[in-house]
This record gives C-alpha cells, sequence and structure tokens, in this order.
C-alpha cells in the first residue's frame, strides 16, 4: 500500500463541523509552534471543504494563520511543495486576505 493511497482514503474522509473543529483541540509537542501543529494536523488529515471548514473555525478562534515551523516556514510555503496542495495554499491565502 503506498502513501498516496493512504492519503486519498484520508481526504476522502468527511467529517461534520464538530469533528473538524476538534483539530483545534491538538497539542503540539514540545518547541513546537502550536498553531503551527494544529494547521499541519488539519492540511494532513483533511479534504480541501474540510479544510476551509476548518480555516474558518481557526480563523475566529484568532489563532495565526501565519504560524511557522522549526524551519521558519508557513503551512502555505509548506504545502506550495506539494503537488497536491495547491488547493490548501488556495485556500491558506483566501482566509487570510480576507
Amino acid at each position: 500500500m503506498s502513501l498516496k493511497k493512504d492519503k486519498e482514503k484520508v481526504l476522502g474522509e468527511v467529517f461534520d463541523d464538530e469533528r473538524v473543529r476538534s483539530f483545534l483541540n491538538y497539542e503540539a509537542p514540545t518547541g513546537v509552534n502550536n498553531d503551527f501543529h494544529t494547521l499541519e494536523k488539519a492540511y494532513r488529515g483533511m479534504n480541501i471543504d474540510n479544510f476551509v471548514t476548518f480555516l474558518g473555525f481557526f480563523k475566529e478562534a484568532g489563532r495565526d494563520l501565519n504560524a511557522t515551523n522549526s524551519d521558519g516556514k508557513t503551512l502555505a510555503e509548506v504545502a506550495g511543495e506539494h503537488g497536491h496542495g495547491v488547493d490548501y495554499v488556495d485556500a491558506l491565502r483566501a482566509v487570510t486576505a480576507g
């Protein structure tokens, strides 16, 4: 089983708002920016529609959409390095601009 097939399976899952909102409760390991960690968990675990919903909850909670990882990269920069990340980058840009 390849990682790509696993990713597609996860991304095909549809969450209700309660499940989407639950991602806000993830806590980062010591030394990792909590907002970046939460965004990355959502990016890796949600399809694009759920991710867009999540971004609204994230922003509403006053969380930092421009949080960076230990390399100083935002999630938009990290996702932009992935072929499947284009829609996620567009969603991040749309919510930070709005």
